[in-house]
């Protein structure tokens, strides 16, 4: 008997359609955008309302809390939900950043430092528990929790690392758009080694995913830090409206298609 398109031609095989996004160049597209519109956000909260990171860290983990409930709660894959939460955790990771780098004096190379070591730990016991990091095997909640933690871990590290890398007086100083080029050129580098290498995919997903998060808050500085600052002076509100524009418009006439896995189906043998 012929099997419809797209199942498993295994009789022991089923398809399991997940709750994330494939990954695919739309994907990335998306995830650029949706870091750099944290940035404009979390610092149109922080800075041009003047509500400061503590309160703005607050807001934003509350935001962040709701809506990836709502996400583990779902049973598959919603594209406005998704990057809803994804969004939430740019902005949550840019305040928080903020607050560990500025507000408690820990520094742009002491933050990220930091952040980093609470990445690997993350990935670590995530791989230790489950027995995979890929996100083509986010099928349990367990894995979908430490999924979303990952996310927030290397948002916020994407933050700091970004500002590091910017700032004159205590980073590399290249400043936005040097910081841009920079990640920009990790970013190709990372996708030459994926199309002409054999090197681990999960591994090359996490580079790319933790590379995108400071390429966005360099652009995002860019569009809104004053122009003695080396920015273009750009209010953080229309910046934040254009960029969620743009989110939503590629949530809608991009293609959609959710994370598939390939799993063995357990045959009783009585």
């Amino acid at each position: 008997m012929s099997k419809a398109p797209g199942l498993i031609a295994d009789d022991n095989a089923q398809t399991i359609v997940g709750k994330v996004p494939a990954v695919t160049i739309f994907f990335w597209i998306i995830k650029i955008a949706a870091t750099t519109l944290g940035e404009t956000a979390g610092d149109a909260v922080t800075m041009s309302m003047n509500l400061g990171y503590l309160v703005g860290t607050a807001i934003f983990a509350s935001i962040l809390v709701v809506v990836v409930s709502a996400q583990i709660a779902t049973k598959r894959f919603r594209p406005f939900l998704f990057w809803s939460v994804i969004v939430a955790t740019t902005t949550a990771g840019t305040t928080l950043a903020d607050l560990f780098d500025r507000s408690l004096g820990v520094g742009y190379l002491g933050g990220s430092s930091i952040l980093f070591v609470l990445l690997i730990a993350c990935l670590s016991v995530w791989y230790w528990s489950v027995g995979s990091v890929s996100v083509n095997n986010i099928t349990s909640r367990k894995a979908e929790v430490f999924y979303w933690s990952t996310i927030m871990f290397s948002q916020t590290l994407g933050t700091a690392l970004g500002d590091w890398v910017a700032d004159p007086k205590t980073g590399l100083g290249l400043g936005y758009e040097g910081g841009a080029l920079l990640f920009s050129a990790g970013l190709v580098i990372v996708a030459a080694t994926y199309f002409w290498t054999k090197l681990s995919r999960t591994l090359l997903f996490w580079a790319a995913f933790i590379l995108t998060r400071p390429l966005g808050a360099t652009v995002g500085d860019f569009l809104d830090k004053p122009l003695a600052a080396g920015g273009l002076a750009l209010s953080r509100y229309s910046a934040s409206a254009a960029i969620a524009v743009f989110i939503i418009a590629c949530i809608l006439f991009l293609p959609k298609e959710a994370e598939r896995t390939v799993s063995k189906i357990d045959i009783d043998a009585s």
